[in-house]
């Protein structure tokens, strides 16, 4: 099996802190809100939260997935930084994907998604 690298960069207005406690943190209450045609709901599976952690998101019937789990391999408040491992039920093996986000300070007071 071979290894894929995919690099996105996104710019927002909003500061790293808020972005990172919105759509890292506090993920599970705001993705489904954003997003009710595709993700019917975010339950934590395993652990509080944090590193170790293992979530599960469900998807409504639009998606060809029922869910997706993900399990948080590092998170890091200070540096606004999470790494997870992601699997769902067609894959083979557990966290064939690997995904790394990082909410870095812009010039403009706003925030870079790495």
């Amino acid at each position: 099996m071979g290894a894929t690298t995919i690099s996105q960069e996104l710019t927002c207005p909003i500061s790293p802190a808020r972005m990172f406690k919105a759509l890292i943190v506090e993920s599970n209450a705001l993705i489904p809100k954003l997003l009710p045609q595709f993700i019917k709901s975010v339950e934590l599976v395993q652990g509080d939260g944090g590193a170790g952690s293992i979530e599960q998101v469900n998807f409504t019937e639009a998606s060809h997935f029922k869910y997706v789990k993900h399990r948080i391999n590092g998170l890091n408040n200070e540096k606004f930084e999470c790494h997870n491992g992601l699997n769902n039920e067609k894959f083979e093996c557990q966290y064939t994907k690997s995904i790394e986000v990082k909410f870095e300070a812009a010039s403009d007071g706003g925030s870079v998604a790495r």
